[in-house]
């Protein structure tokens, strides 16, 4: 068995009214979701609310989490995420309040003795392994497909006026094309966070590689990351959940 600590943080922020990022910790540690939500008045906050509920009950009822057979867990994730993206915009369609919501979503789960990750959108996971830093997710934003054809470097991708714009999330017809899930061996002294891009755009991955590296308390580690995010410019709502490996 894997044995496995979290801690956990989520905060509105200092430029916004209410807080639109939602996460789940299954309470046997099987799976851990962030979300950030996004479309006018309360919409965001539904959407994000939504795809922690929907995703969960899908998983539930699609994996033997205690199996060592991993063949069907890919798709079953992404039929999880599809399930919650088809709901998110059919109640879209049906609220006007709810008009063109969205949300991201990222996850980290855990199947027999392996991590299987990936999300849809731009919140991340990251992984802290003997002092190196590495994203397991791929942002589906406009600056990432720019950085991925050549045409603008990393660099120029931090501060790119498209940089907060997506091409896929949940809440269109292209949040139903998979998750690009991956596997993970877990080792020992592992460090992961899954946050969303609140995190992202108030610290460089150089400063978060070094707050996740700082502390042996998971939940010391998730507040000092969100308040550094909160301190070093975050105009987004912050959320992170940091997992240890023992």
């Amino acid at each position: 068995m894997v044995a496995i600590r979290y801690g956990k943080v989520s905060i509105t922020g200092n430029f916004r009214e209410n807080n639109e990022d939602n996460y789940y910790v299954d309470s046997t540690s099987k799976y851990f979701l962030v979300a950030d939500g996004m479309g006018g008045q309360c919409a965001g906050e539904k959407a994000s609310q939504l795809a922690i509920e929907l995703i969960p009950q899908k998983l539930d009822e699609l994996i033997r989490f205690e199996d060592a057979k991993t063949d069907n867990v890919i798709p079953a994730i992404d039929e999880a995420v599809s399930h919650a993206n088809v709901e998110i915009m059919a109640l879209g369609e049906l609220d006007p309040n709810c008009r063109s919501m969205g949300t991201t979503i990222v996850f980290v789960i855990l199947v027999g003795d392996k991590f299987f990750i990936g999300g849809v959108g731009d919140s991340r996971v990251y992984l802290l392994r003997n002092n190196n830093l590495h994203q397991l997710t791929t942002d589906h934003s406009l600056t990432q497909a720019l950085v991925d054809a050549g045409t603008i470097t990393e660099e120029e991708a931090l501060t790119h006026r498209y940089k907060n714009v997506l091409y896929r999330y949940l809440g269109t017809k292209d949040g139903s094309a998979g998750t690009q899930a991956r596997q993970l061996e877990p080792s020992p002294q592992d460090r992961i966070i899954l946050c969303s891009d609140g995190v992202t755009d108030g610290i460089p991955d150089e400063k978060l590689q070094e707050l996740l590296g700082q502390s042996d308390d998971p939940q010391q580690t998730a507040e000092a990351i969100v308040k550094a995010a909160q301190e070093g410019g975050s105009k987004d709502n912050i959320t992170c959940i940091v997992l240890f490996v023992d």
